[in-house]
């Protein structure tokens, strides 16, 4: 009766993962599944005359190698005419699409998802949105200024203008309200790095693993020509208090469902 019962488990785990269409990562240490099925933006083939520096830098915008371009043709499209809200939202939906069936299933990706997301991919949707903002939007931008800012999520926040200070006595900050108060146009005094978001509804780590992916690794180095005077921001803040959320407590409160 064990048996027949371990068997019927057994074999009950396998339908659910073939269902899924998953398959284990190449680690076998990882807990997570790799999806079968991927959504690609951009084409395996890149011409020989393209480095990988050229696809970070915010001074040299190679054009994507796109296999087709009807999948970016609407960010391109919304970006280029300064719609930044709706380039907002066809960012979210292309990660979606991008993070595989069951990011689409359930209409938003998982952190863990975000490691499969081909570096090319990611390149050309930051590549799209550093080219209409004269490189200061774009996840490559949020990876440096989240460097400058000592990786901390609160100064981090606050730098990009997603959380804003609060009118009181004491220095103290709250979340922006999604989406009227954050910034769709384009300004002088719109923060660098404020556009696209990322939702943080359910913690940071969406956002850590976006700002951490291998596509974005060689930023640090080509930021480089700027830390003496973003870096001294840092420097200085090491020394300071930490910026004080609403209530008092430093959390990440899910006031913003971006």
């Amino acid at each position: 009766m064990a048996s027949t019962s371990l068997q019927s488990l057994h074999q009950s785990i396998l339908r659910h993962w073939n269902h899924h269409q998953h398959c284990f990562t190449s680690s076998p240490d990882s807990i997570f599944f790799k999806p079968s099925k991927s959504y690609r933006l951009v084409s395996n083939v890149h011409s020989s005359s393209s480095s990988p520096t050229s696809t970070t830098s915010s001074s040299t915008v190679a054009p994507a190698a796109v296999s087709s371009s009807a999948p970016l043709d609407a960010l391109a499209n919304y970006l280029s005419t300064r719609d930044f809200r709706q380039a907002d939202e066809e960012t979210r939906r292309l990660l979606i699409a991008l993070g595989g069936e069951a990011a689409q299933k359930r209409g938003y990706v998982f952190f863990s998802e975000v490691q499969f997301i081909e570096a090319a991919d990611l390149q050309a949707i930051d590549r799209l949105w550093r080219q209409h903002s004269g490189g200061r939007f774009g996840y490559a931008v949020q990876r440096r200024l989240w460097e400058k800012s000592g990786r901390d999520f609160t100064r981090f926040f606050i730098r990009v203008g997603w959380m804003r200070r609060l009118d009181t006595e004491v220095e103290q900050y709250g979340y922006r309200s999604f989406p009227g108060e954050f910034m769709w146009e384009f300004k002088d005094d719109t923060p660098e790095g404020h556009l696209p978001l990322t939702n943080a509804l359910r913690g940071t780590q969406l956002l850590r693993g976006i700002l951490t992916h291998p596509a974005f690794e060689e930023i640090i180095e080509e930021g480089g020509e700027k830390s003496e005077e973003e870096g001294g921001i840092a420097v200085e803040e090491k020394g300071k208090e930490q910026p004080k959320l609403l209530g008092g407590k430093r959390v990440f409160k899910p006031d913003y469902s971006f």
